[in-house]
């Protein structure tokens, strides 16, 4: 998990979750435990908790905070960051909720289209 790989799963998790599910309570459910994972698993890594040492390492990266934001592609560093770099991150674990939801929303779309096309 990382701030560059993040979203994108997110919204693909959101689509997924609609694909699959018809009842909004269970669907809800789906997106609270989603965000849930992505979140503890995320600010681990940023937090650089021992947990998920061997996942930073598998990457290459000195730290997991180094992985949230360079994801193993850009070469940043920790040190290279800026000082508002906890500001940015916060920032950036605020959106995971929309990334979610516009997922939902683009499988809900998907799902209307294809009773759509069946109903033609």
């Amino acid at each position: 998990m990382s701030f560059l790989a993040d979203p994108p799963m997110l919204v693909a998790s959101g689509v997924a979750i609609d694909s699959v599910v018809s009842d909004e309570d269970t669907a809800k459910k789906m997106e609270l435990g989603i965000l849930l994972v992505f979140l503890v698993v995320s600010i681990s890594l940023y937090l650089n908790l021992g947990w998920v040492r061997r996942f930073w390492e598998f990457f290459g990266e000195k730290t997991g905070r180094d992985f949230m934001f360079n994801s193993g592609v850009l070469p940043l560093s920790d040190d290279s960051m800026p000082s508002s770099k906890h500001a940015i991150a916060v920032a950036l674990f605020a959106t995971y909720p929309l990334w979610l939801r516009l997922g939902r929303k683009i499988g809900a779309r998907m799902r209307t289209n294809r009773a759509g096309l069946r109903n033609s």
